[in-house]
């Protein structure tokens, strides 16, 4: 199929899906150019590796033509004049970038009472499987959209379980690859020792190529098809309060152990609530800093701080603050920006995440667990109600390694999903396990009734 003719289709499935009838609001803006640089494409008759294929990109990823608001009416109206590396390597190669993502707004930074998948620039973003359900956050939109097969194919950022956990709710594959092997130039920022761009797809060899594009390194692909003899530990901490997930899990472990891998059972110390602390903290002392550097090299924006937003915010309350507040922006205004206070909360938290990684590392390849309970309620003005949330993300996100999921049923309708954790740069064994456990579960790509 002509790059034209996918690209049209999947402009009018947002035209349909997204903007009308169901009114999914997964996608905040529409390229522009889509068609013209299909057309393009389908002229050079070059053979590239994303050839014509349309993808999603979240919106707090600056590509020349789409707003790069993060959500925010503060970044509204500021022409994107630059690519960033990684809208850079999907032009490359031959990707045609047809619209931005909407997404829970700043990343889901902005208050702990926000409701995930909800910006103020793009509206709430629903769950295609049901609408009145959360779409997850803060990647919701990506997520949505791929669920939804409006693309099969879109880009998420993760600081804690933003890739993970939109894909997890809508019933897609997810990867958040070890932090820094992604640029995150022209990206807007939480955390620079947690925040890392990743891939979200329907397939985990859709998931292995973007990965192989957005790293420029060409090695994941080739890891869905290798042999898988490797030991998988099954963390214990991981299951769910739901009964009906955690009977899912052991049927796919129980898959797993069948298809040939070695299953070995673990144990592993559960985060304390200090912990918890510390890692709010590391991204609030990082937030002050990096929001600057950020603006500082953003032509044309109308705020260069965070205590700018923060004012802003103020003066739009009737749109910006409508639905729930912004205290920890102001939070990490009083904190202020990376000191000493910041080193050790930042050392001593690395350290914990670091350990517990070791312990379970120490006599398997890769650790698995559920991710998240079948998708809750979303009210705006009401949170988001993580009960049946594991911590599946937190360690990974602090040590900045790779988390993998993918799709393992349904509950009430609703998918669950699959978590792979692996160490530092273990991105190839991870793709491997998730590739594995695709095909032992054979549930092939789930899929919204009102899309078939």
């Amino acid at each position: 199929m002509k790059a034209t003719q996918m690209v049209e289709a999947a402009l009018d499935k947002i035209t349909s899906i997204d903007h009308s009838g169901y009114e999914l609001k997964s996608v905040l803006a529409v390229a522009p150019d889509a068609l013209e640089q299909a057309g393009e494409h389908d002229r050079s008759n070059v053979s590239l590796p994303l050839a014509g294929i349309p993808i999603l990109i979240k919106d707090n990823i600056e590509a020349i033509g789409l707003p790069a608001t993060a959500g925010s009416l503060a970044l509204a109206n500021t022409p994107v004049v630059r690519d960033s590396t990684i809208a850079t390597r999907l032009r490359a190669a031959g990707a045609i970038i047809i619209g931005a993502t909407n997404l829970s707004e700043w990343a889901n930074i902005r208050s702990d009472r926000s409701t995930s998948g909800w910006s103020a620039v793009g509206g709430l973003t629903a769950n295609p499987w049901k609408h009145t359900q959360s779409a997850g956050g803060s990647s919701s939109g990506s997520g949505a959209a791929v669920a939804a097969n409006l693309t099969q194919w879109a880009i998420g950022s993760e600081t804690d379980g933003s890739i993970i956990c939109p894909a997890s709710l809508n019933g897609c594959v997810g990867i958040k690859p070890t932090v820094g092997s992604i640029p995150r130039d022209a990206m807007i920022p939480i955390s620079r020792s947690q925040d890392t761009p990743g891939p979200m797809a329907q397939t985990v060899s859709q998931a292995a190529l973007l990965l192989d594009i957005l790293t420029d390194k060409r090695i994941y692909t080739r890891a869905t098809t290798a042999e898988a003899g490797m030991r998988v530990g099954v963390v214990k901490e991981w299951f769910t309060k739901d009964d009906r997930v955690n009977a899912l899990f052991e049927s796919a472990v129980a898959a797993l152990s069948v298809s040939g891998i070695k299953i070995i059972e673990l144990n592993l110390p559960q985060p304390a609530e200090s912990n918890d602390e510390d890692e709010l903290h590391v991204m609030l002392h990082e937030i002050v800093s990096g929001m600057a550097e950020y603006l500082a090299g953003r032509s044309g924006v109308r705020v260069k701080s965070l205590q700018d937003i923060v004012e802003f915010n103020r003066e739009h309350a009737g749109t910006e603050l409508a639905h729930f507040g912004q205290e920890l922006f102001e939070r990490a205004l009083q904190l202020g920006g990376r000191g000493a206070e910041y080193e050790v909360e930042r050392t001593r938290n690395l350290q914990w995440a670091n350990q517990v990684l070791a312990l379970g590392l120490e006599s398997a390849d890769v650790l698995i667990g559920c991710t998240y309970g079948p998708a809750w309620t979303s009210t705006l003005g009401h949170g988001d109600d993580f009960g049946t949330a594991t911590w599946i993300s937190t360690v990974p996100a602090v040590a900045g390694t790779p988390i993998g999921t993918i799709p393992m049923g349904l509950v009430d309708g609703l998918p669950v999903g699959l978590g792979f954790v692996v160490g530092r740069d273990q991105e190839e064994p991870l793709i491997n396990v998730m590739s594995h456990a695709e095909r032992a579960l054979g549930l092939g790509v789930l899929q919204p009734s009102f899309i078939k």
